[in-house]
């Protein structure tokens, strides 16, 4: 008998284990969504991940000739453990047949596997009523290996037992008593601590530190007040010399924004504490973020009677886009989809999704990214998906950008750690050509469009030129070896010295001491997800979202 249990329980280890890294796990591709860097999608039993930004149609399965001309790379699938069983056979066991037990016949549909259910649909499984839960439709529709209702070893992250409330979040009263699992807040918040401490979490963590609002908006040009960092970037930069980078910029990237958007950031032109040349990186972090910012919203007019150089920040919205134009970028405001449920769209007096198309000197685009860069700003996604026009008109147009240059995107570092020197290729870096320079930073901005090809591509080409003319203007100098392009760069991946994995994802693995297996703990992953190791206490939301049944308790 014990060793029954005992090849009982290695089973049932080795099917948890297999399912948590399964395909299962992950939305089957839909040709009608758009997907975020870092999105997972199964097509044809296989497994994707998003590289950058994937529009709708762009298939997972499409034939291309170089691997740069497509958004999507296949992510190899784990193959399952061995498990085996003790070599003396368990003793046969005898047992009475017990009556099939009487089901009651329900007014639902069955489940049927492979339908594409919706939040709040009902059906009926194995005796029993379950409601789709909110936000979760792509799992209620998936693999009934993991989520068949009251069946699949993940059925209840995506269905709940229905009593007639139509909640779709609620488990029934109706349910066997089962163990209950209690963790403590304080519990929680130090396996966050744990998880979030020393090395590149920590430089990256003191990296993002941002200036409280109400100091921000008593920046102004020579102010006695103004921040260390803000200081000497007017010392280099004062508002007659903006002027004349700038002439042919929107009226509202006013010199006083520029600096706000920079005392917002401490660390951008910051100091160090290890001897590292503060005013020399600050050069070369302006003459890059320029550079950037005469090839993203430059006016590129060749005929023009200022230099292309100069022509920078001439658009703060979207070309063809106004305000109050509808359907814009919102693709993924359904609340069915995970994006929509973590950062749900504003709407106008019409009742239609606001639009999130390119505003402010990074052209900042769709609810995902409106949403975080409004967390990170005001505490509250809501401010910016409400009011996404302040990314235009405020010293947001100009604070987002350099929230871009800031931040990392796994498995890229940050364009601010690539310049200061924080960012060191590791072998698998040197390998795929990556190096520090200018370059690099050209490959973090849009590498899989102007990245990796024999050749250098006319926008690349157009980054370098106004790089060195900006470099010029303010004293920086360029290293005979410096890669300025980036011909030849494969992109950053899983192993690079900058793949640091920022987000919670649920943790699928196995626990036999803790009820029905479940781990009631989060993992931190690569691509993205609601919840930021960024933001204190996303720990414990992912845990509370993925384990509902879990009791929180305050000791």
């Amino acid at each position: 008998m014990k060793k029954q249990k005992k090849l009982v329980k290695k089973l049932l280890l080795a099917s948890c284990i297999v399912l948590s890294f399964n395909a299962f796990a992950y939305d089957l591709y839909n040709p009608q969504h758009s997907y975020a860097a870092g999105s997972y999608v199964t097509l044809d039993g296989k497994t994707y991940r998003a590289k950058w930004w994937v529009g709708a149609g762009q298939r997972p399965d499409a034939v291309v000739e170089n691997p740069w001309d497509t958004p999507w790379e296949p992510v190899a699938d784990s193959g399952s453990p061995d498990v085996k069983p003790d070599p003396s056979p368990a003793p046969e066991i005898k047992t009475e047949p017990t009556p099939d037990p009487e089901v009651t016949p329900s007014d639902y549909p069955p489940y049927v596997a492979g339908t594409a259910y919706k939040s709040g649909d009902i059906v009926s499984n194995a005796g029993k009523n379950y409601i789709c839960r909110e936000g979760v439709a792509a799992w209620c529709s998936g693999s009934a290996l993991a989520y068949e209702p009251g069946v699949g070893y993940g059925w209840g992250s995506a269905w709940a037992i229905h009593t007639g409330s139509g909640t779709g979040n609620d488990d029934a009263s109706d349910t066997q008593p089962e163990a209950v699992m209690k963790i403590s807040r304080a519990g929680l918040e130090k396996t966050e601590a744990q998880l979030t401490s020393g090395g590149l979490m920590s430089d990256v963590m003191a990296s993002i530190t941002t200036l409280d609002n109400a100091a921000v908006e008593k920046i102004t040009a020579g102010a006695v007040s103004n921040p260390a960092n803000v200081k000497r970037v007017e010392k280099i930069i004062d508002a007659k010399r903006w002027d004349y980078l700038f002439p042919r910029r929107d009226a509202a990237y006013t010199y006083d924004n520029f600096l706000k958007a920079v005392g917002k950031f401490p660390r951008l032109c910051g100091d160090f504490n290890d001897g590292r040349d503060a005013e020399g990186i600050c050069r070369k972090t302006l003459a890059t973020m320029f550079a950037h910012f005469a090839q993203e919203t430059g006016e590129h007019n060749v005929h023009g009677d200022v230099a292309e150089w100069r022509q920078g920040l001439h658009w703060v919205r979207e070309m063809g886009w106004a305000e109050g134009q509808p359907d814009g970028y919102n693709g993924e405001c359904n609340p069915d989809t995970w994006q929509g449920k973590a950062w749900p769209c504003g709407k106008d007096k019409e009742g239609r999704y606001l639009s999130y198309f390119g505003r402010g000197a990074k052209q900042l685009s769709y609810n995902y990214n409106y949403g975080p860069f409004s967390e990170a700003m005001f505490g509250d996604v809501r401010v910016l998906l409400d009011k996404p026009e302040l990314v235009a008109d405020t010293w947001l147009n100009l604070a987002s950008a350099i929230f871009f240059y800031i931040y990392p995107q796994p498995p890229k570092p940050s364009m601010q750690f690539v310049i200061d020197g924080t960012w060191q290729p590791n072998a698998q870096d040197k390998a795929a050509g990556l190096v520090p320079g200018f370059g690099v930073t050209t490959q973090i901005i849009n590498g899989g469009v102007e990245c990796g090809g024999s050749v250098e591509v006319a926008q690349s080409l157009n980054r370098i030129k106004y790089y060195e003319a900006f470099a010029k203007e303010l004293h920086v100098p360029i290293a005979s070896g410096e890669v300025l392009g980036c011909k030849n760069m494969k992109q950053f991946a899983e192993g690079g010295a900058g793949a640091l994995p920022i987000y919670w994802e649920m943790n699928w693995d196995y626990n036999e001491k803790n009820p029905g297996g479940k781990s009631y703990a989060c993992k931190l992953v690569g691509y993205q997800t609601p919840y930021s190791a960024f933001k204190k206490g996303d720990y414990a939301e992912c845990v509370k979202k993925h384990f509902p049944d879990l009791v929180i308790t305050d000791k």
